[in-house]
């Protein structure tokens, strides 16, 4: 018995000392209120979990509900505020009912592994967020990736599963999280008038940034009656904590309530974190103006740095080396600048990149150290 237990922490040191030989080892890093940092590794790209209304939302919910929903939501979790937020979020984004959950990670793991069964057939971007990948690979339905944003091969998979015996179900992100980039979201939907599948859209990086109200690309382009399952979240764009998934039809939002365990097992999401959420709403909707100023801008900085084309407010920075990438960001770090540095599992090996997150609230000035920078640190 001891020489069994004595192999599991062998295990558990040998799998370390690889991720360090490999650059890969991460760590824990506590975030304190950094003062001369520009902070462009996080998802917060309009800053609504600084913006008054939002906070003193939260705050008024806090002292009327406290700090924890301190039950599941088929219990008693399930609050006023939570209700008022899926109202919201539906009416925002064009859809017939909403779900609020306690992460974006549950959510995709809620939707994409209880939605499709064994026998569905389950066509995903090849890019598509971990939490997606798990979801559907639990649900027993065979997984098909099609080439990234390459809507000519997925019309070549619909094709061949175009013989209605199985449900087909096509997944994407809208902007993607690592690379910034996004599908022709009218292409696919052409698709599905010819072909037929159950469509469902991760938003999470594409809220508040694109639509006249700011809903996201399926507002952006005009989609949002084809989409059955629209997911975003709460803690980017908006600025405040959680996840949502928005439906088509409310058959699709009983059933996850019945069937979604990552929805009826947990202490459900505090009602502060709801009621900031509803505040950041309002403030995402009255941004149209400057909407089309944020990503000219966006586009501006990539040509600036040789990042791919587009107008989302991630820009990749591509390195290759994981260990090359660590040094780049911490010589950005000396210059005053915070970025991400993503390397493998998340992205593939030898694309280790610095992810730059842009936020409404950099000047003109903060965009040219900013550039400058990043030419030494890759010098």
């Amino acid at each position: 018995m001891v020489d069994v237990v004595s192999s599991f922490w062998d295990r558990v040191d040998t799998a370390l000392a690889e991720r360090d030989t490999q650059g890969l080892r991460r760590s824990l890093k506590a975030r304190s209120a950094e003062t001369g940092i520009l902070d462009l590794s996080n998802n917060d790209y309009l800053r609504l979990s600084q913006h008054p209304a939002v906070i003193a939302a939260g705050q008024q919910a806090l002292a009327k509900w406290g700090a924890s929903a301190t039950a599941s939501p088929l219990i008693s979790g399930y609050t006023a505020v939570h209700a008022e937020l899926e109202q919201k979020l539906a009416a925002w984004a064009g859809f017939e009912c909403g779900l609020v959950w306690n992460s974006g990670y549950a959510a995709n793991q809620s939707v994409l592994g209880r939605l499709p069964q064994k026998g569905d057939i389950v066509l995903a971007d090849r890019l598509i967020h971990a939490s997606m990948v798990e979801g559907v690979l639990r649900s027993g339905a065979r997984l098909q990736r099609y080439r990234h944003l390459d809507v000519d091969h997925l019309a070549e998979l619909l094709a061949q599963h175009a013989d209605g015996e199985r449900t087909v179900f096509v997944v994407t992100e809208s902007v993607f999280s690592m690379d910034g980039d996004y599908p022709d979201l009218n292409a696919m939907a052409e698709l599905k008038a010819r072909y037929g599948f159950v469509w469902i859209v991760d938003e999470a990086h594409a809220v508040g940034w694109y639509g006249e109200r700011g809903s996201g690309l399926v507002e952006e382009t005009g989609v949002t009656v084809d989409v059955d399952v629209f997911v975003g979240t709460l803690g980017k764009g908006l600025g405040s904590m959680g996840a949502f998934t928005l439906f088509r039809k409310a058959s699709l939002r009983d059933y996850l309530i019945n069937f979604g365990g990552e929805f009826i097992y947990s202490t459900y999401l505090a009602p502060a974190s709801a009621a900031a959420a509803i505040a950041a709403v309002d403030v995402a909707q009255s941004m149209s103006a400057e909407r089309a100023q944020w990503r000219q801008r966006s586009r501006e900085v990539r040509a600036a740095i040789a990042a791919p084309d587009g107008d989302s407010p991630i820009l990749p920075v591509v390195i290759g080396d994981a260990n090359a990438t660590m040094r780049a960001a911490e010589s950005l770090l000396g210059k005053g600048f915070k970025v991400g540095a993503v390397r493998p599992p998340t992205v593939p090996a030898n694309s280790s990149r610095l992810r730059i997150s842009l936020s409404t609230k950099l000047s003109d000035s903060d965009l040219t150290r900013l550039v400058e920078s990043l030419e030494e640190a890759q010098s």
